[in-house]
């Protein structure tokens, strides 16, 4: 008589031919801390021998889980979310979830329908990468909602978050410069919306300050495209008085002021990827334990030098 199929066998049988419990079994599908490594390899093993493949639906249903995490983009087109998001994916696919990504375009009204997925249940928590002040502005409707801020985050609200320290950063970058002997350095940012460029404007502003320079005139675009870049570059370069160094807050900008000027730009790089890693486990641990007190966490930076600096 011929084994039964994939789909057939139950997590009755995976027990029985592991000499373990049904629970240990559904620990390790569900891939629970709470299983000795010893044992979830003998039950790895017989699942990978039988070729198991659990009813998904069922066991949502059953445990009222979807095992999707949404995450919610401001902009697809910005190259420096494609890192973030591979490090969300990564992780979460390791602990058994899917990720579904949102384009929101930086919209509280988007944002708020996508919240509604996780309080009706179509997922089971968030990863916000949205400007500070729109998740400000939406936080008392999504109390209750399991989600964290990622990148952009309100060190007042009462959210989980992962990002770095970007005015400590820019201060850092622009210093390096001024040790380079630079006097008139020029910055390129962004949309003031985003809390990031608020921070790298502060930087910036106090590595001047602290070295009693003045500040240069400063170009603020709309988007981390490289044209923006080189357009901003270009017009300050058009200036009377000329940057001898330009800081811009993004690797896409200074890509842009670097093809614009040949020696001008510095970036002010980090392991983008471990954001998203990071921001994945902090969800994924507020989903296991809804009462920790996870708070925020943030990520060193570290100064990159480059053929610009």
């Amino acid at each position: 008589m011929s084994e039964p199929g994939p789909l057939n066998f139950s997590v009755q049988d995976i027990a029985e031919r592991a000499g373990v419990s049904t629970a240990t079994v559904s620990r390790v599908l569900n891939q629970s801390e709470l299983v000795h490594p010893k044992t979830r390899a003998k039950v790895e093993a017989v699942i990978a021998e039988i070729g198991y493949q659990p009813n998904a639906l069922a066991r949502n249903l059953r445990t009222a889980e979807s095992r999707m995490l949404l995450t919610m983009v401001p902009d697809f087109g910005n190259p420096f979310y494609a890192e973030i998001v591979r490090g969300i994916d990564s992780y979460a696919r390791s602990k058994g979830y899917h990720v579904l990504l949102c384009d929101t375009g930086a919209n509280a009204s988007e944002e708020g329908t996508y919240f509604d997925m996780v309080r009706h249940r179509l997922a089971d928590g968030a990863i916000c990468l949205d400007p500070d002040s729109i998740q400000h502005g939406i936080s008392a409707e999504m109390k209750g909602l399991k989600w964290v801020a990622c990148c952009e985050y309100d060190p007042d609200a009462d959210i989980p978050y992962v990002g770095i320290d970007n005015e400590k950063a820019a201060f850092d970058a622009v210093t390096y410069l001024i040790a380079q002997g630079c006097k008139n350095i020029a910055l390129i940012n962004s949309d003031e919306r985003y809390r990031y460029a608020r921070d790298r404007n502060k930087g910036y502003e106090a590595a001047l300050a602290k070295a009693g320079l003045k500040k240069m005139p400063q170009k603020f675009t709309k988007g981390l495209e490289f044209d923006n870049g080189r357009r901003a570059a270009s017009e300050l370069l058009k200036g009377s008085r000329k940057p001898d160094a330009i800081f811009a807050v993004s690797d896409t900008l200074a890509i842009g002021a670097i093809r614009a000027v040949r020696d001008a730009g510095l970036s002010v790089p980090h392991d983008v990827r471990e954001l998203g890693e990071t921001a994945a486990r902090l969800l994924l641990d507020r989903l296991r334990n809804p009462l920790a007190n996870t708070g925020g966490i943030l990520l060193k930076h570290e100064l990159v030098l480059r053929q610009s600096a």
